[in-house]
């Protein structure tokens, strides 16, 4: 057996190259011909570079921003929750609605609109002021300026950011998706190394300022990233994961041994309508919802936690730099492993770790418990994301990838509206986060239990519809019409 053969389903960088008629297309003209390197691979690169970018400014460093604003105007904690609540409020209003648009109207143009919206709701974030007048005419109040500014950069966020990006390396992978999108997800983390340096900024030179430059800084670069995005490979004689263009029907009869490559021509294409009547949607709908709640609230509250405990600021931006430092590399782990084993059990275990994560940052009460948290937290925050996104693109494709994903992530979205609302609300009550973080370790377990029962839809059989669905996968009823 041949080295090629042999480790021929390999996540490996180098791919061969399409036909001589294709490479003097579209972007591999420009780099792909010269470097051999497949244009996907870039593609994973620049969406990297953006969820850094978007993981820092609008997600790791929420908690940042939270104390700082504490600190100026001495708003309670239900308060400034609350605008991160309005704000969810809204992303939740718009998950379908960005999906659905960016599966009509491509990558690139989602992009540009959503990180242009990002950088004005930035700039609008570092103008907040007791007392401004609006139009010289209405007071406009810095809590309304506080709310208006985190709704927009949250509407951006959403239409350019993370699902923007998923989308577009899901149009180009297929046997390495895992592997791509945990790549790709690593900015996620990236960014978490930059939240000690922010921190420091917005101590020692100040809010306004510091959010400001990243305004400016989102603004600058929308025009030459969206120069280089590229939405499907089909548009330029490509195929997913640089694929040679599929063989004719006599040369496939006679070979019966297909090489991994033509696997793909295999893949499900389902509409968002066919996805919703799968058992596979609602089951990992229902697990993404239970993981995720938690992520929302302990990224606007774990640094106030952590000040509490007696860390500074800048001390509990180093907590968030550990956890990402573990989190990076079992990220990679775990998309290398995924495209090679079943996801379920996977995720079932970076969830329980999630769980036993919480239950430590419930009782922390030092500096030791804090790193522990960080060690656990890691390992699960970096396996589980890339798994609970790439097991859609598995199950149901690439049509309508991003409208899927946006409708699975509506009941997320909207639950996460309430979680900042709710631990803010209970430690102004109790003084503790203690109720709160036992309660998101109590739905992180029960979604890794019932990942368990997640099965790939059957293309050639009827589904049954959601209640009956999902009844079918815990084993109660027969779970398919005959």
């Amino acid at each position: 057996m041949g080295l090629r053969r042999k480790f021929g389903t390999l996540p490996a960088m180098r791919l061969r190259l399409p036909p001589l008629r294709a490479r003097a297309k579209g972007p591999r003209g420009v780099l792909g011909a010269l470097r051999g390197v497949f244009y996907g691979w870039y593609l994973v690169g620049v969406a990297s570079m953006m969820l850094t970018l978007m993981s820092l400014t609008v997600f790791q460093s929420t908690g940042t921003y939270f104390v700082a604003l504490n600190r100026e105007f001495g708003w309670s904690r239900t308060l400034l929750s609350g605008g991160f609540a309005f704000s969810r409020i809204q992303g939740a209003a718009i998950g379908p609605i960005e999906g659905f648009l960016i599966d009509r109207f491509g990558n690139r143009t989602m992009f540009i609109v959503g990180f242009s919206m990002m950088g004005a709701g930035f700039l609008m974030l570092s103008q907040l002021r007791v007392g401004v007048v609006l139009l010289n005419v209405l007071p406009f109040s810095a809590v309304i300026q506080y709310y208006i500014a985190l709704g927009v950069i949250t509407i951006g966020s959403g239409l350019g950011g993370w699902l923007t990006m998923m989308s577009m390396v899901n149009n180009w992978f297929s046997r390495q998706r895992s592997f791509a999108m945990a790549t790709a997800m690593s900015g996620i983390h990236f960014g978490g190394f930059l939240v000690p340096v922010l921190a420091y900024f917005i101590d020692h030179v100040g809010f306004r300022p510091s959010i400001m430059f990243i305004g400016v800084l989102v603004l600058v670069i929308v025009t030459p990233v969206a120069l280089v995005m590229r939405n499907r490979p089909e548009d330029y004689g490509m195929r997913p994961d640089g694929d040679p263009p599929p063989r004719s029907t006599a040369q496939t009869q006679d070979d019966t041994t297909a090489p991994a490559s033509e696997a793909s021509e295999d893949e499900p294409e389902y509409t968002a309508w066919q996805a919703l009547k799968t058992p596979a949607f609602w089951v990992v709908t229902i697990v993404h919802m239970s993981s995720t709640l938690s992520i929302v609230a302990l990224s606007v509250h774990l640094s106030p936690k952590l000040v509490d405990m007696g860390m500074s600021l800048t001390g509990a931006g180093f907590v968030l730099f550990a956890y990402t430092l573990i989190a990076l590399p079992l990220q990679f782990l775990s998309g290398y492993i995924a495209d090679r084993l079943p996801k379920p059990p996977l995720i079932c275990f970076f969830l329980l770790t999630q769980t036993a994560s919480l239950v430590v940052i419930a009782f922390a009460e030092n500096f030791y418990m804090a790193y522990l948290f960080a060690l656990l937290w890691g390992i699960a925050f970096g396996g589980r994301g890339p798994l609970l996104t790439s097991i859609r693109g598995d199950y149901f494709g690439r049509k309508a990838f991003a409208t899927i994903m946006g409708l699975s992530q509506l009941p997320t979205s909207i639950v996460m509206v309430i979680t900042p609302l709710y631990a803010g609300y209970v430690f102004d009550m109790t003084g503790s986060y203690f109720i709160p973080f036992i309660t998101f370790a109590f739905c992180s377990f029960a979604g890794a239990a019932l990942i368990m029962f997640a099965r790939r839809p059957d293309a050639g059989a009827h589904e049954p519809y959601p209640i009956v669905a999902i009844l079918g996968q815990l084993g109660i009823g027969s779970g398919r019409r005959q």
